[in-house]
C-alpha cells in the first residue's frame, strides 16, 4: 500500500550522483524531475524502476522533511482520507485533486502530521 517515499536532502546535485550510483545494481535509475516552477525553485527527483519512480529526493528548502504516500483504489478513499485526517488534528497541504505535473490520472491529498510529516493518499486510476 506504500505507493512512495522521499528524504530531503542538503546537497542535490550530490545527491543525485550517489543515488544514481548507489541505486543501479537494484535496477533503479532517476525516472522523473519536477520542473522548478512547479517545486517553487527546489529540486525534486523520483528514482525506481520503470515505468513508476518509487523514492524522491527533495532538495531541503521549503519541501517537508519527510514523506509517505499511500495508494488508494478510489478518489473517494483520496477525499475521505484527506477528511478525515483533518478531523484527526492533521493540517491541509493540498486538497484533493489532480496533479497533472506528475501524471493526468493523478488524483491525491496532502496533510501534515502533528510532526510536520507530509503524508498523502494517491489514486492514479482513471476518475
Amino acid at each position: 500500500m506504500i505507493d512512495h517515499t522521499g528524504v530531503t536532502v542538503s546537497d542535490y546535485a550530490r545527491s543525485m550522483r550517489f543515488y544514481a550510483q548507489a541505486l543501479a545494481p537494484i535496477n533503479y535509475a532517476m525516472l522523473m524531475e519536477v520542473p522548478l516552477a512547479v517545486t517553487g525553485g527546489v529540486g525534486v527527483a523520483g528514482f525506481g524502476e520503470p515505468p513508476k519512480p518509487d523514492f524522491w529526493i527533495h532538495e531541503g528548502k521549503t519541501i517537508q522533511p519527510n514523506h509517505v504516500a499511500f495508494r488508494v483504489n478510489s478518489r473517494q478513499m483520496v477525499d475521505a482520507f484527506h477528511q478525515a485526517a483533518l478531523a484527526a488534528g492533521g493540517r491541509d497541504n493540498g486538497a484533493p485533486g489532480i496533479r497533472a505535473h506528475y501524471h493526468p490520472n493523478y488524483y491525491g491529498a496532502f496533510v501534515l502530521d502533528p510532526d510536520g510529516h507530509n503524508i498523502e493518499a494517491v489514486c492514479h486510476a482513471p476518475a
